[in-house]
């Protein structure tokens, strides 16, 4: 076990492993080539009886551990969304485990309490959002969704769920066709039932089509079911589609019904001035998300949750048993909005990125990401057998490989499928691949914290040397 006297040497060793690791990260695959239990086979099947040096304890780290992760950092990760570091996050965290602080309530960290309420105030005003949103802390945009989900359903039923576990009626959720599954994982979490999540179909931009919505809101209020919330999305997981938020806002308005908007992803954004007509309509929502860990260089977990009407979340979320009660009426505790008692102090990190790189820096990184992203489909699509399957935005893109005219989709998707696995076992490369309307597409996300001109044009070459010869 390590001593007082052991931790700072240490520490430094530790420190110097991190910045060589990022340093020397593309000689790695992005994604290593292993079968599932080959890092298992290499644990011992027993927790050692005596202390370990920690020297052998660190080799084993880099011999098994290093070698077997996927390196989200690697500037060949063009597959999910990113969730990309910075250096000056690294160190909030590094910072933040040293304090070992829990953030649940006011009393328990004042400064981690305040710097949280400040920090969202900051990111609130740079993405443009509205000025009288109050916001929270959380893990995911998964959890937020659910929390959004809960206020939803309590606010829908006048508490009764909350109260009495029953609401009498059949709620309902709806979202489209390609919002992620988290939504469905909301209302399944949150007593509302995967059945009663209604998949509004979406239009050519895969973009939700607000009139079937009300069109199905109208047939289920007839049917005595109570419509719940709407899940809008700013930035879909499949194609980076866009909701009409202006349309579905006022929908929601009219049938009184919750509006959740998840900008995940793609909310980062909106620190860029020619991205913000995309929020028309935002201030309809009565909850938002987005995650500052996929695009914000802000190490992950870090997910920005915000609401209309703060005194409602903590109605749902408030609990006060003697030993957790207000010291001081005046305070925020965090633990009343949301799900969890105890929190990370995720606040630090975000102080010190936008401290370090600023408004300017930030959306100088957002900016050239999207100029890479623009030359990958450029080429692309001059390209006469590589096709782009759904409408460009931002930084993602759908595409695929016809080798010749006249395939079938199933002959498509199969020869894109094997393509997708050539352009992985290559290992300078991550991409992932997605279905839109039956047709597998390969999606290309260019947005990690490392990436640079020169590895969009190698994966451009390796897209041309694979599909020539496949």
């Amino acid at each position: 076990m390590l001593q007082k006297k052991d931790f700072r040497k240490q520490a430094h060793i530790v420190a110097d492993m991190i910045a060589d690791h990022l340093e020397n990260i593309e000689q790695f695959r992005v994604k290593p080539d292993l079968q599932p239990g080959d890092i298992r086979s290499r644990l011992p099947e027993y927790a050692p009886g005596n202390t370990e040096a920690f020297a052998d304890i660190l080799k084993a780290y880099n011999d098994i551990i290093v070698p077997g992760i996927t390196q989200w950092q690697h500037p060949g990760f063009m597959a999910l969304f990113p969730s990309n570091a910075s250096y000056e996050s690294i160190l909030a965290e590094m910072l933040v485990s040293g304090l070992a602080v829990n953030t649940m309530n006011w009393d328990t960290s004042p400064a981690a309490t305040e710097l949280e309420e400040r920090m969202l105030e900051w990111l609130r005003d740079i993405c443009g959002l509205p000025k009288h949103w109050k916001g929270v802390l959380q893990d995911t945009a998964s959890i937020a969704t659910l929390t959004a989900c809960i206020a939803a359903r309590e606010k829908a039923t006048h508490f009764a769920i909350q109260q009495k576990g029953s609401a009498g009626k059949t709620l309902v959720v709806y979202c489209s066709d390609q919002t992620h599954y988290s939504i469905e994982k909301a209302a399944m979490s949150a007593g509302i039932g995967k059945e009663n999540v209604i998949k509004i179909p979406t239009d050519e931009k895969f973009a939700l089509r607000a009139d079937l919505l009300e069109q199905q809101m109208q047939k289920d209020i007839a049917d005595g079911k109570l419509p719940c919330m709407v899940a809008a999305t700013l930035g879909t997981t499949n194609s980076l589609a866009f909701d009409p938020l202006k349309a579905i806002g006022d929908i929601c308005n009219t049938y009184r019904c919750w509006l959740h908007v998840d900008a995940a992803y793609a909310g980062t954004a909106f620190i860029l001035e020619e991205y913000r007509h995309y929020l028309d309509g935002i201030e309809l929502a009565d909850s938002y998300v987005f995650n500052p860990h996929k695009w914000m260089m802000i190490q992950f977990d870090c997910s920005a949750f915000y609401v209309k009407d703060p005194m409602h979340l903590q109605k749902v979320f408030s609990y006060d048993p003697e030993y957790l009660k207000k010291q001081n009426s005046a305070a925020i505790n965090y633990k009343d909005w949301g799900i969890p008692l105890g929190r990370r102090f995720r606040a630090l990190k975000i102080w010190f990125v936008l401290r370090s790189m600023g408004i300017a820096g930030l959306q100088e990184k957002i900016r050239g990401h999207i100029t890479l992203a623009q030359s990958f489909f450029n080429a692309i699509k001059n390209e006469p057998k590589w096709e782009i399957m759904a409408p460009f935005a931002m930084n993602v893109l759908c595409i695929r490989h016809v080798p010749e005219a006249g395939m079938r989709s199933e002959q498509l998707n199969a020869h894109n499928k094997e393509l997708l696995q050539k352009i992985n076992a290559d290992g300078r490369f991550y991409l992932s691949g997605t279905t839109l309307r039956g047709e597998y597409v390969i999606r290309v996300v260019i947005g990690q914290s490392y990436v640079e001109e020169k590895h969009v044009e190698s994966l451009i070459e390796l897209l041309l040397e694979l599909s020539a010869s496949s």
